[in-house]
């Protein structure tokens, strides 16, 4: 797992750190991780800032669950009203659900007439979008990337690469490489789709983060998902934009992901910063789509569009329309980006620098060889950790910088984690002194790996030849 503690090296932790570690070993068991070399601690949190029980302040630049910032006092006003009012589920006539659900569909104007289902998790917005789209089209065959990440359920670890070999990819699944540098990601796509009908498999779905964050954030050019989407439906699939990631205005310029490219998706899915913490998620789909699966197929989700989650999730959309807060993730987002690929410009380490709104991806490379190093993006990360900054690591070596927080970041924030980032490089320095490697014609400083099984290359879509085994990690 990427950004991962290492559960045998606690000796040098305080004793009460320790202590709380071991119990919740016993508790909670092996499955659950932590984050850094030194587990961080936290006992409140507000805006932009998280605190640990002796009060320290750390810069949240990680967290995009509380999209709206953490604890704000618009969201724990409705949350808090509502639980005072009312809480059941969605077979009784409430205003609540209908009204956000009327709300959100004119968020996708072009998907219109369309319809919303809610779920509690991202996890089983994919799932349910998934059940949809193999009944709609009969196939059952899905596309994701090489990377990709979508969801812990039976059926979507199948279909999420980065858990790892030991969560293997469902037989109906093909993984694509990443669009990155030296692919031609369309024919990646309908090679694929090629590949699944040689194999007997109808596709259903091309299934893909609108901005791509466990492959490394692979968020441009805008518009170059067109064509794979013009490919997918002409096979007779459905194009499921996965906006956990991308969507609620984290980009910027959209409040979606997939509307930088000028695309409408026949399905959307939306979960983690839906409710600003709370439990919501859901899927916005086409009529059509859902239309016959709503008939002849019994969905029900006990806490789905619950009265209480339906309050923080409009509390949401009151916030970012109140505060204009897509408007500072494109503001925020392009001075950081600037900033950083400065920052880059002078460094041994940084290579690539890419993002979109408040969603920013920085390669960390090896300053003598050029390739891309998860043990310096670890240090770096760690490095910030220790100062008090927190971002994290991505991408199928863990060797892309994640930096995605709350909407509210604003410059006097981005000017705090620019100078702490260059504390740690100057750090990094000290201990490495080397020139950058350049790297050689027709090759990308960014690289993706390819699942073998599903990624032979007869049509020559990967510049660099042959395929390679996966390395891949958890996000």
């Amino acid at each position: 797992m990427v950004n991962a503690f290492d559960g045998s090296r606690t000796a040098d932790l305080p004793p009460a750190t320790r202590d709380l570690i071991a119990r919740r070993d016993a508790a909670l068991g092996p499955a659950y991780r932590l984050f850094y070399e030194e587990p961080a601690e936290f006992a409140r949190a507000s805006g932009v800032y998280l605190y640990d029980p002796a009060g320290a302040a750390y810069l949240d630049a990680y967290n995009n669950v509380p999209s709206v910032g953490h604890s704000h006092p618009h969201v724990t006003e409705a949350v808090a009203r509502q639980l005072a009012t009312l809480n059941t589920h969605t077979r009784y006539l409430t205003d609540g659900v209908v009204s956000y659900a009327e709300r959100l569909l004119a968020t996708h104007p072009l998907m219109a007439p369309a319809h919303a289902m809610f779920t509690c998790t991202g996890s089983e917005a994919n799932d349910l979008a998934l059940r949809i789209a193999r009944h709609y089209t009969g196939g059952t065959g899905v596309i994701v990337t090489a990377n990709a990440y979508h969801g812990v359920t039976a059926a979507l670890a199948e279909l999420s690469p980065s858990l790892g070999p030991n969560v293997p990819l469902g037989l109906q699944v093909a993984a694509v490489p990443a669009p990155a540098a030296g692919v031609n990601f369309p024919a990646a796509v309908a090679w694929a789709i090629a590949d699944l009908e040689r194999h007997g498999v109808r596709l259903a779905a091309f299934l893909a983060d609108s901005l791509f964050s466990s492959d490394g954030i692979l968020p441009d050019p805008a518009g170059f998902l067109a064509p794979v989407a013009e490919t997918v439906r002409a096979a007779g699939g459905l194009y499921i934009a996965d906006e956990v990631q991308a969507g609620f205005g984290r980009t910027g310029t959209h409040l979606w992901g997939y509307q930088r490219h000028g695309i409408w998706p026949d399905i959307v899915t939306m979960g983690k910063p839906m409710g600003n913490g709370l439990p919501i998620a859901g899927i916005v789909a086409r009529r059509e789509v859902i239309e016959d699966f709503g008939r002849k197929s019994r969905y029900f989700n006990t806490f789905g569009g619950n009265p209480v989650c339906i309050a923080a999730a409009a509390a949401v959309l009151d916030v970012l329309q109140a505060e204009r807060l897509p408007a500072n993730a494109a503001a925020t987002g392009g001075y950081l980006l600037d900033a950083i690929t400065r920052l880059a410009a002078d460094s041994p380490v940084l290579a690539g620098v890419r993002g979109a709104g408040l969603y920013l991806g920085v390669d960390v490379a090896d300053p003598v060889t050029g390739a891309p190093s998860g043990e310096l993006a670890a240090a770096i990360v760690n490095g910030m950790r220790e100062r008090r900054v927190l971002i994290s690591a991505t991408g199928p070596r863990g060797s892309v910088l994640k930096i995605r927080p709350p909407l509210p970041f604003g410059r006097e924030h981005a000017d705090q984690l620019l100078t702490v980032l260059a504390e740690v490089l100057d750090g990094l320095g000290a201990v490495l002194d080397g020139p950058r490697a350049v790297p050689q014609a027709g090759k990308s400083s960014h690289t993706s790996s390819v699942d073998t099984e599903r990624s032979f290359d007869p049509e020559g879509f990967l510049n660099s030849g042959a395929a390679r085994p996966n390395d891949q990690t958890a996000q």
